[in-house]
């Protein structure tokens, strides 16, 4: 495939998909008790952000990730120890992982390991996930039963599934031992997204069919220093705002898609299709879907080599040696794009979004 002969073409794409971008909302959201979930690069993601920013977070769902910073800055590392151990290249021990965590919280680049304590935490792992094996999962529930409660965690494991996004919301969904895009599986009637919020948050009200609300085309771009591109992030993320939430105190729940899931690989399909929207809907929820992007090397107008060619988020160190602490550009973007919504709505003529800058620590 020839691809420098196609890059203007994408320019002018991604340049006619960035006019329709608005400005994230302001909603008055509450920002002190967020929840996230992840599947693959994004199960790995929620628990870093989880983790750095602890103070905020109060909860993590991880469907095939594994422990914090447990590629140790190395490609080599995620490859093996994190997603296919064998031999003596294993996932680091709960010991390894907590020695980190409370190295890190030293030195004053993650939140206080103690705010870990009082989160819940929902682990699912598939029986016929070839890509993240199951000592990897292990090491995760190992790290978690070191540091939470053990009725804090529930752990589910799902026989027949593939390395997949569970919905029951998306009607072109893959079969349930699948492995393949969009990376989301139909396994009966399981309900990842449901069985989660329901484990984080407590008791729900049921999902809707058909929400009442929308989903917001917004610009990443503010929230990031430099260009999104150079750190691997698309000029525009999603978020679907319940009708109920712009009366503000609304919870938020950041959702991360996994590698080859963002938009420009599958388009709506794990925004509309994952099945958070529904339970969102009908629980004052406000669901953002941050966005990666492919980078292969170079980009246009860039000097920065960046190579991420599926669209992971990163959990490896392709964007920086802080990837993992809240210094990580990934990490501070997406803090602040949770600022801007917890934000009084008659502050948008008045104030910018809180740039990377600005992120309170």
């Amino acid at each position: 495939m020839n691809f420098p002969s196609r890059l203007p073409a994408v320019a002018l794409l991604l340049s006619a998909v960035s006019a329709f971008a608005q400005p994230l909302p302001r909603l008055s959201a509450s920002i002190g008790d967020v929840t996230v979930s992840g599947i693959s690069s994004g199960g790995y993601m929620a628990v870093q952000f989880q983790v750095a920013y602890s103070g905020s977070v109060r909860g993590a769902a991880v469907l095939a990730g594994g422990p914090y910073y447990c590629a140790e800055g190395s490609l080599r590392r995620a490859l093996g120890n994190c997603m296919a151990p064998s031999g003596k290249d294993l996932p680091p021990t709960a010991d390894e992982t907590l020695k980190i965590v409370m190295q890190l919280a030293a030195a004053g680049r993650i939140d206080p390991l103690e705010n870990l304590r009082d989160d819940r935490v929902w682990l699912l792992s598939g029986g016929n996930d070839k890509t993240v094996l199951p000592p990897v999962m292990d090491a995760l529930d190992a790290f978690y039963r070191a540091t939470l409660p053990a009725g804090a965690i529930a752990w589910v494991k799902v026989p027949e599934a593939g390395h997949a996004m569970l919905s029951t919301a998306d009607p072109q969904a893959n079969a349930c031992p699948t492995s393949e895009p969009p990376f989301i599986n139909r396994c009966q009637d399981f309900d990842a997204p449901g069985k989660l919020l329901a484990h984080l948050l407590g008791p729900l009200q049921p999902s809707v069919t058909s929400p009442a609300g929308e989903v917001v085309v917004f610009d990443q771009r503010p929230f990031v220093a430099g260009r999104a591109i150079d750190g691997s992030l698309a000029n525009e993320g999603y978020a679907f705002v319940p009708t109920s939430c712009h009366s503000g105190g609304c919870r938020i729940h950041v959702a991360f898609h996994g590698c080859r899931q963002n938009a420009g690989e599958i388009g709506r399909r794990f925004v509309d299709g994952a099945g958070y929207n529904g339970w969102a809907a009908s629980n004052r929820i406000i669901v953002l879907y941050p966005q990666t992007v492919r980078r292969y090397g170079f980009a246009l107008g860039s000097v920065k080599w960046v190579f991420n060619p599926k669209g992971c988020w990163d959990w490896w160190g392709y964007a920086g040696a802080d990837y993992h602490t809240r210094d990580g550009v990934q990490m501070r973007a997406i803090r602040a794009m949770i600022e801007t919504l917890g934000m009084p709505a008659q502050a948008v003529q008045s104030a910018p979004p809180p740039g990377p800058g600005s992120v309170s620590r």
